[in-house]
């Protein structure tokens, strides 16, 4: 997919005190960051050089690849996700059975899942699909932040 950008200061703050760790330490905080919600990731590899994220690995789906980038590029320290994963599909599944590819929204000040609703699908009451579609990251629709990227599905 390519480099994702995100914003360096807004998320979750993975790089506690030492903001100068070694790019070994941030990629293990990040691996553990992604294990904690259990994403179906085969093979997971990130590196981490400076402030960009290099993730590899198979999953076998569109959406849980967007989650994966969305989860690593959210951490506070992180400016860039180098998105090297690879769908990879059973081969019985039909071509009209693959996701498409999501799009993604950084949320801005006085955003809310229902406005951003509004605004990408013309009705507030959807935010619960975007809400879905960023599980396990998102525990509660209420709860989204400035610069925060979200997976907005099709």
């Amino acid at each position: 997919m390519g480099l994702i950008s995100f914003i360096k200061n807004a998320g979750e703050k993975l790089f506690k005190g030492n903001e100068e760790k070694r790019e070994a330490e941030k990629a293990q905080a990040i691996v553990e960051h992604l294990n904690k919600y259990q994403f179906d990731v085969e093979n997971l590899g990130v590196e981490v050089d400076d402030e960009t994220v290099t993730l590899r690995g198979q999953v076998k789906n569109q959406l849980d690849r967007n989650r994966l980038v969305v989860a690593a590029g959210n951490v506070d320290g992180i400016e860039k996700v180098n998105d090297l994963i690879q769908v990879v599909t059973p081969a019985p599944v039909a071509q009209e059975e693959v996701a498409p590819e999501k799009q993604f929204y950084t949320v801005k000040s006085g955003d809310s899942l229902s406005k951003i609703s509004r605004e990408v699908y013309g009705d507030a009451n959807k935010y619960n699909k975007i809400f879905e579609a960023n599980k396990p990251m998102l525990s509660d629709p209420d709860k989204i932040y400035p610069g925060q990227v979200l997976v907005i599905p099709e």
